[in-house]
């Protein structure tokens, strides 16, 4: 039998929202998985008609710049649903939107119909908005609520496509045991419901895979005794590069710095989620006036600093914040490491030189400045070198 890669455990939905321990049973260990790495599909940018617009400030600005630009950048853009006397009532909205025309409105020249493109972010209250009878319609707002005007009614141009079927997951390989060794024996239909975790290769966890229904199973190719199981997900499937960040890990937590390297940015922001999953929260933060020593000599990219400072503070696949949101949560203290003490960047030349702005339509990464300042602000102490 080959090495298992795999370990497979009961699901109770019910008893993990409780918080309760000891529940889960193991059910079987796999040498493998086909279709288990998938990257989540880009952003669906639609097309969307704001029609009877009557607009202000930086909008009206944009308005007037695209017919010489042919499109403008508006970023965010909220649309408060108004009640018949002109109260919000709720509120919908869409990133990275961008103006591509500007026409007289057909029921009132006086108004604007806009046409936009934007993204629609997961975390919206509706799929759709809907004013209520006799609304005037919604209040346009920018991303810090300044006011951008009104519009009477909002039209989707081109509706959103539905999304592919993905395939199931099929885990090879399998030797079961307990309930699962059981209910095959048995010739039983339902299976059960199961998380999927990846193991070292001493057999200890490195971080959870994924959750699903088992449906099917079949004898394995693999050895006498063993099979092949079959799993529709409800979890999301993890990135490709969670692949190369697990075999990096194959052998355990790492023992020497810097294997987070040779990973592209997907790579080294995986590496940051198993850094996180593998924390040993129970150590206590070393002693205040502790100088910690920084190699700059992988920081390429913002996220290159963050998996740095993991290992600065931590040791190697160390853990201290993948954004600065998180790191300042971690300097508060109980991760490794609170302020004041002492980090000394060495060959920080490198990431003056990388660590510059990207334009992008929301957000950006920190510059190097700027995560000198962060730092500063916050009682550590930076010596470059």
């Amino acid at each position: 039998m080959g090495e298992p890669k795999y370990l497979l455990l009961s699901y109770d939905g019910q008893a993990e929202f409780e918080g309760e321990e000891g529940y889960e049973e193991t059910w079987a260990l796999c040498q493998d998985a086909d279709d288990l790495f998938a990257d989540p599909p880009p952003p669906t940018r639609d097309r969307y008609d704001l029609l009877g617009c009557a607009p202000e400030g930086e909008l009206s600005e944009a308005l007037a710049r695209v017919r010489a630009e042919g499109s403008v950048p508006l970023g965010v853009l909220t649309l408060e649903i108004l009640d018949k006397s002109g109260t919000a009532v709720g509120e919908w909205y869409v990133e990275d939107a961008r103006v591509l025309d500007v026409r007289p409105c057909a029921r009132d020249l006086s108004l604007r119909d806009v046409t936009i493109e934007a993204r629609e972010p997961d975390d919206n209250p509706y799929d759709y908005p809907q004013c209520p009878p006799l609304s005037p319609g919604y209040r346009l707002l920018d991303a810090e609520c300044q006011p951008w005007g009104t519009c009477r009614d909002l039209a989707r141009v081109r509706e959103v496509e539905d999304e592919p079927l993905e395939p199931p997951l099929r885990l090879l390989g399998c030797a079961p045991r307990g309930a699962l060794r059981t209910a095959l024996d048995a010739g039983e239909e339902d299976l059960g419901q199961v998380k999927v975790l990846r193991i070292d290769s001493s057999g200890r966890p490195v971080q959870a895979a994924a959750e699903g229904e088992l449906r099917a199973w079949i004898p394995s190719a693999r050895g006498a005794g063993l099979v092949d199981l079959t799993l529709d997900l409800w979890s999301e499937r993890p990135p490709l590069a969670a692949r190369e960040v697990w075999e990096l890990w194959e052998d355990g937590r790492p023992a020497e710095p810097n294997r987070w390297a040779g990973c592209g940015p997907e790579g080294r922001r995986f590496w940051l989620r198993t850094a996180l999953d593998n924390h040993v929260h129970e150590a206590p933060d070393k002693p205040s006036d502790t100088v910690y020593d920084l190699d700059g000599r992988h920081i390429t990219d913002a996220i290159g600093f963050f998996c740095a400072v993991g290992e600065a503070v931590n040791g190697p696949g160390g853990y201290f914040g993948w954004g600065l949101s998180a790191m300042d949560d971690c300097l508060r203290g109980r991760w490794g490491a609170a302020p004041p003490f002492t980090l000394v960047w060495h060959d920080a030349h490198i990431a003056r030189a990388c660590l510059g702005v990207t334009p992008l339509p929301d957000d950006r990464p920190p510059t190097f400045d700027e995560l000198l300042a962060f730092l500063t602000e916050r009682g550590v102490e930076v010596r470059l070198a």
